[in-house]
Formats: C-alpha cells, structure tokens, sequence
C-alpha cells in the first residue's frame, strides 16, 4: 500500500498541523493491568481523535492532484467527518458531511464549527453513507470513502511515532471501526520490521470485523447498536479486511459495560477523557489481563469525543466501585 519513504513524507504533511502526540506510561494502569504498559494518545489532536491525520493526507493529495475540485462529500459518525471537515478548510474545499439521525450532539457541533455542511439522513453510518453517494453521483462532489489507501497512510503516522518511541512493545491493542487505524499500525509495525502483535477491538453489538476474522471472509451484521460509535460498522472493508486477516493476531469483542469501565478507569488513573472506542483497547486488555504478565502493552487512545450525557452515565457515581484499580 505505501513504503517507509512515503509514511516518512506523510508524516511531515501531518506535522504541519498536528504535533507528535505524548505516550505515556501511567502507573495507575499499570497496576490495573499488572504489567507495564504505554498508552498513545491520539485524544491529544486537533479533533480529538487520530482520524485528522488520515484527512490531512488525503486533502494534500486530492487538492495537489485536483485544484479546480468543486468538493467533497462523506459519511460519518463523527471522528472521520472532523478530519475531513478540518482537513478541507485548510485546503480551502467545500465539504458535505452526512451523519445517521440521532448522531453524537457534540461532534455534529463540531464538524460544523470547522466548516462542514451537516446533513443528517437515516437510522445508522449504512444508510448516511448510500445517500451520501448517491448525492455525490449527482452533485458533481468528490466521494471520499470511510478507507482508503491515504487515510490509512496519514493515520499510520501515529503508529510510527509510537513504535519508534516504543520499538520494544510486545503487544498493541487497537479499536476497529473501518479499520483504518489497525490497518495503519499493521502496516508501520512490518515496515519498521518490528514483533509487535497487534489486536483489534471491536463491540459485542457490532462485531462484523470480529466475525470475519473468524469466518476468514467479510461477514455483515444487520445491526451496529453499540453506545461506543466509533466502533459502530456493519459492514467490513475487503480491503481492511484482507490487511487485518493477514497481520492481526486477533479481536477481542468487548461490552458496552467493558467500555464503560475502561472509560472510568481512563479518568481515574490518568485524567484523562476517553470515548468509547478510544476505551475499548484497554477494555480488552483487561478482559485478557491473565496473559500479559511480564510482557510490554500499548494502548491506542484513538479518541476523547464522548457526549456529555454519556460520559455522565458512564462516570456517575453510582458506578465507580470498579474504577479503582487493583494492585499487581
């Protein structure tokens, strides 16, 4: 898909608008999770969320490639249409975002604060992103998909800074949405000729990834209801799927309870704010605990765009109790 020169050059067009963003070993998580542990955290971006760096890319490429583009237009749930929306106002190209009725408040707020005009159609991403296309084939816009070639290039840039920040790691959970983001780590960790295994995450109510893997074929699922929306896909990417199926080790399903807990265990032990997905990885790392002793762990906080109510329930004080951690 793309060699070590070009995740070099893609970085440098990432660093333009977003620094390095800060690996951090917390002790707190360490004694959670008895072993040592280093969590990358992409929660620290423009947007909140690892994703700006694949829209960075994408944008430089298409507006160097197309200068006359009229616009773009894409599906969302939240996270991917932020990068795209920001990425495209400093390309100076119109972007069209659609997002499933009922989406997250806070980040439709926010993809419209960085330019993007909102357009909310249908029950999940399935159907934002049909009508999404159709609206493209008609109004001479650029489509620009849920994974690509350049998306999964720019978010990989986050997955160079963490391995050659921690080459050593024995084991790297990442949550699986369309999959760019594990796709990206797959691929730095072997152009970097590295060990590392390398585990996706996925929701007990939307675990169409998790399937396929077992099944080693795209397999669908009718339903995405997990509250944890960036993990939310029906639908797999053949093209994610043939990377995932040929360089993961594994994925772990995770509840939404699981998440919730990890997204307590975040603001506990580190301060810091996790939505769902951006918990998931430490919520399998919890779930598989017995195994990691003595090995080295890294977890992708892909995220920290969670609605307030969420957070709200999710944190309130009626569950805390396993907020606090257990020593090793």
């Amino acid at each position: 898909m793309f060699d070590l020169a070009e995740l070099e050059r893609a970085h440098d067009i990432v660093g333009q608008a977003v620094p390095p963003t800060p690996a951090h070993v917390w002790p707190l998580l360490a004694e959670r999770l008895g072993t040592r542990v280093i969590v990358k955290h992409e929660n620290h971006t423009p947007i909140g969320a690892f994703k700006v760096r694949g829209g960075l890319v994408y944008l430089e490429r298409l507006k160097r490639e197309r200068p006359n583009i009229l616009g773009i237009i894409s599906a969302t749930r939240g996270n991917h249409g932020q990068s795209l929306a920001f990425a495209a106002s400093r390309q100076r190209v119109p972007a069209v975002i659609y997002v499933p009725r009922g989406n997250s408040v806070e980040k439709n707020r926010a993809m419209r604060a960085f330019g993007a005009d909102l357009v909310e159609h249908g029950e999940d991403f399935q159907a934002a992103a049909e009508e999404a296309q159709r609206r493209a084939q008609f109004g001479g816009l650029h489509m620009v998909p849920s994974f690509h070639p350049d998306l999964v290039l720019g978010v990989a840039t986050y997955a160079l800074e963490l391995f050659r920040t921690a080459p050593d790691l024995d084991i790297l959970y990442v949550p699986i949405g369309q999959g760019s983001g594990i796709s990206g780590c797959i691929m730095a960790r072997d152009l970097l000729g590295l060990k590392t295994e390398i585990v996706g995450v996925q929701s007990t109510e939307a675990p169409s990834y998790a399937l396929s893997f077992a099944a080693g074929t795209v397999v669908t699922t009718e339903t995405s209801n997990t509250l944890a929306d960036g993990m939310a896909t029906r639908i797999p990417d053949p093209d994610a799927f043939a990377i995932i199926r040929k360089g993961a080790a594994r994925i772990v399903q995770v509840t939404d309870d699981e998440v919730a807990a990890a997204v307590r265990a975040y603001w506990t032990d580190t301060h810091n704010l996790a939505e769902g997905a951006g918990a998931a990885p430490l919520a399998a790392a919890l779930q598989e605990k017995q195994r990691l002793a003595g090995k080295r762990v890294g977890l992708i906080l892909s995220g920290g765009n969670i609605d307030f109510d969420l957070f709200r329930k999710w944190i309130g004080t009626d569950a805390t109790i396993d907020a606090q951690p257990a020593m090793a």
